[in-house]
């Protein structure tokens, strides 16, 4: 059966579909090892061109110049273009990354759409804010009339700008950097993972049926030298990046030379605090359904379960017979709710870290291994450990698969200082009966969100970003396109 936009073989560059130097690489479905397409692998003479592109696209191209209500236009076609097929989205999601139904349709593709046309939205409400008036004296004749002055402040999209995307979501992180950008008027270079490379290029068959012009949105494919060419290279204005931590650091070293605009949204290991008076059967299914989402492989999700002591062995037991009621599989089955990591790489790394669990003394409650029936594809087990110390390598790193530590707290302070003790602040969970308690924690608590009693029952259009080494700036939310802007203040008298 033919996986939707796997027949795309070239990359998007300047409106055209360029070939990528003759170079393809294998891309495969995680649930089944096989090879679900051969796409384009670029380099960085592919990189440059697109630069060029963008570059020409920005200082002499229309798009810039357009009004917001013209580039939301085009932007609005965009997202009924990219509606109509959702299906064959989804289709390509659980193939290319492996995650399953549920999870691909409610967060993988439905929401970020819902969340991107309130963007457009909300960009028509743009206006520059006046400077007040002030009558001063004339600084050529003092002696003379005094003068008004006034001014406007105002923003202009930033230049060219790069995106480099992750594997874990890669259709939502794509649809991240291409609403914004255009949005605001900038032109945009997107380089996705090498291992989802379709959920990118599907966006060029979009540009080409809404007529976008020629250079606003490029598509490059590649590996470490392409993402380094973008973020050191001086015609980029500006680097988004979605990813891991050490990537964020090198991209960020990249940058410095030329001084770019660097936005980075980074990993994360955060916190859910159980509170003794919490529905403890609630918090713990709450628990391994965020654990589980896309096989753990998300930069926020709620790993650390912070549980108070008396009600402890109660969640741990709770957690542990719902993981036995999990099913894990290949998400082509509609009835799984976990499928695999994304490669035997991702895979490894996650028995490391089991391993180390071990070997550091915390007790392992379940999982720890991979599912016996599944023989092919990159399956891991549901794992939780209990007994765990803070500063043990499995509370303090990011796994970025289904693993999870219960550790114990006697105090609400306690419980905060354990949070707040990670170099990551992105997200961060409270379950308590008392909401007025449960949100004063969560203000003191260091971490771009946090849901309390698992939140409003969606992923509000709310800014997410993170604290500390969880990144800079932030996505979606009322503010989003400012972040793809710069501020500009233009001075002048009144009257004359």
């Amino acid at each position: 059966m033919s996986i939707p936009f796997t027949h795309l073989n070239k990359l998007y560059i300047d409106g055209n579909w360029a070939t990528a130097s003759g170079n393809t690489e294998a891309v495969l479905n995680p649930a089944t090892e096989e090879v679900i397409g051969h796409a384009p692998v670029g380099d960085t003479a592919s990189a440059q061109a697109a630069i060029a592109a963008a570059r020409e696209a920005f200082d002499h191209g229309p798009w810039p110049w357009l009004s917001i209500t013209e580039r939301a236009d085009f932007m609005r076609r965009m997202h009924a273009a990219l509606v109509a097929r959702r299906e064959q989205i989804a289709a390509l999601v659980v193939a290319e990354v492996g995650c399953s139904q549920g999870v691909t349709y409610g967060m993988q593709v439905d929401m970020p759409l819902a969340h991107v046309l309130t963007a457009i939205d909300q960009s028509l409400n743009t206006e520059a804010r006046q400077v007040p008036v002030a009558a001063v004296a004339n600084p050529m004749n003092p002696a003379g009339p005094m003068i008004l002055g006034s001014g406007s402040i105002e923003r202009e999209p930033i230049g060219v700008v790069a995106g480099i995307t992750g594997y874990n979501f890669p259709f939502l992180l794509n649809l991240a950097k291409v609403f914004p950008a255009l949005l605001a008027g900038n032109t945009l270079v997107l380089k996705p993972s090498p291992f989802t490379p379709y959920s990118a290029l599907l966006f060029g068959e979009i540009a080409d049926e809404v007529g976008l012009p020629k250079g606003v949105l490029n598509i490059v494919t590649g590996g470490v030298e392409v993402g380094s060419l973008l973020s050191s290279d001086p015609r980029v204005d500006m680097v988004s990046f979605t990813g891991s931590e050490a990537v964020g650091v090198s991209i960020m070293t990249q940058a410095a030379a030329t001084l770019k605009r660097v936005h980075l949204e980074l990993g994360g290991k955060s916190a859910l605090i159980v509170r003794a008076d919490a529905d403890i059967q609630a918090a713990a299914l709450g628990a391994v359904a965020g654990l589980t989402v896309n096989a753990g492989q998300g930069c926020a999700l709620l790993t650390r379960f912070l549980v108070h002591n008396s009600v402890r062995e109660q969640f741990v037991q709770y957690a542990k017979a719902l993981v036995g009621q999990w099913k894990v599989g290949n998400p082509a089955d509609h009835s799984v709710m976990m499928g695999p990591l994304i490669r035997e790489s991702q895979r490894a790394k996650v028995e490391h870290f089991i391993a180390r669990g071990r070997e550091e003394g915390a007790t392992l409650v379940c999982g720890g291994g991979r599912p016996e029936a599944l023989e092919r594809g990159f399956f891991i087990d549901i794992t939780l450990f209990d007994n765990v110390r803070n500063d043990m390598a499995i509370a303090q790193e990011e796994i970025f698969g289904p693993v999870g530590v219960v550790i114990g707290f006697d105090s609400d302070d306690e419980a905060i200082a354990i949070a707040n003790d990670s170099r990551f602040g992105l997200n961060g969970g409270i379950v308590s009966a008392d909401a007025a308690t449960a949100y004063r924690m969560a203000k003191r608590i260091r971490a771009g969100s946090v849901y309390l009693n698992g939140g409003g029952g969606t992923m509000p259009y709310a800014p997410i970003g993170g604290f500390k080494r969880s990144g800079i700036g932030r996505e979606f939310g009322p503010d989003w396109l400012k972040e793809f802007t710069e501020e500009k203040s233009i001075i002048y008298p009144i009257g004359r």
